[in-house]
């Protein structure tokens, strides 16, 4: 999984955590085989800007959301017309 870039991370962590329903942080970075620091930034990235959704915060389970699906919807289109 070496020289991904950061639409292919993102695709990737929206797919684990659409595949898993409603998952934790840790099993979200060892599905998207990304390291500590790595995960961190996108995860916080795609919290932060409404694309997951928290599952209960006393668990720490995430979700994606409406608007996450919409955006892999998105990046998997434009990764497709790209080849």
């Amino acid at each position: 999984m070496k020289d991904r870039s950061r639409w292919k991370i993102i695709i990737d962590l929206l797919e684990v955590i659409r595949g898993e329903g409603k998952i934790n942080k840790t099993r979200i970075m060892q599905k998207a085989y990304l390291d500590c620091s790595s995960f961190g930034r996108y995860f916080d990235f795609l919290l932060e800007e409404g694309f997951l959704s928290e599952c209960n915060p006393e668990e720490e389970y995430y979700t994606i959301s409406k608007n996450g699906e919409e955006l892999l919807h998105r990046l998997k289109d434009i990764k497709e017309k790209l080849g």
